[in-house]
């Protein structure tokens, strides 16, 4: 297998804080946004959105952590006891703006499975969609609105998203081949 990293910790803060200006432009201000992370790596991004939003909007935005395990369509993969997650969301949703955040954009599945549990959490006014990096391959019509970096990916190859709050390390985006070859 090879490593090569394509975003560093600087580079992540510069993408988030281009994506916070991106989403209070296109929603003219921030009154009716809620930013919802998508676990696990989505939390912490959508917390850093907001800060960012906070520094040059001076209010604070609303931020969400959506858990959509049991809203997977692979449920079945998982294992006879998938870890279910808290979802905690406040205000109410209805009729404003949600922005779910997610670290990587692959398939879409996982969007999907987010717009089913919000579904179920109230009707939001519109959804968008922030991703700090988008690997193309997409199996469903799932595009992002703000996107932190396009980066085209072979299926072969995996994207890892590394954050200091969940991972102890330094903020960092490699992409592993992992060879075919064995």
């Amino acid at each position: 297998m090879s490593e090569k990293q394509i975003f560093h910790a600087e580079e992540i803060r510069r993408a988030l804080v281009r994506i916070a200006h991106e989403i209070a432009e296109r929603n003219e201000g921030i009154k009716d946004v809620i930013l919802v992370g998508i676990r696990r790596r989505g939390v912490p991004l959508a917390a850093r959105l907001a800060l960012a939003l906070t520094d040059f909007e001076g209010q604070q935005v609303p931020v969400g952590q959506l858990d959509i395990t049991l809203y997977r369509d692979d449920l079945h993969l998982r294992g006879p006891k998938p870890m279910v997650r808290k979802t905690s969301i406040e205000p109410d949703i209805t009729g404003r703006t949600v922005v779910l955040v997610d670290d990587v954009l692959y398939t879409g599945r996982t969007v999907r499975a987010a717009l089913d549990a919000l579904a179920d959490l109230g009707r939001p006014g519109r959804i968008q969609l922030a991703v700090l990096i988008d690997r193309g391959h997409r199996e469903l019509p799932i595009r992002a609105d703000f996107v932190g970096k396009n980066v085209p990916t072979s299926r072969s190859e995996r994207v890892k998203v590394r954050l200091h709050e969940l991972d102890g390390a330094e903020d960092s985006v490699i992409i592993v081949h992992q060879d075919t070859q064995e």
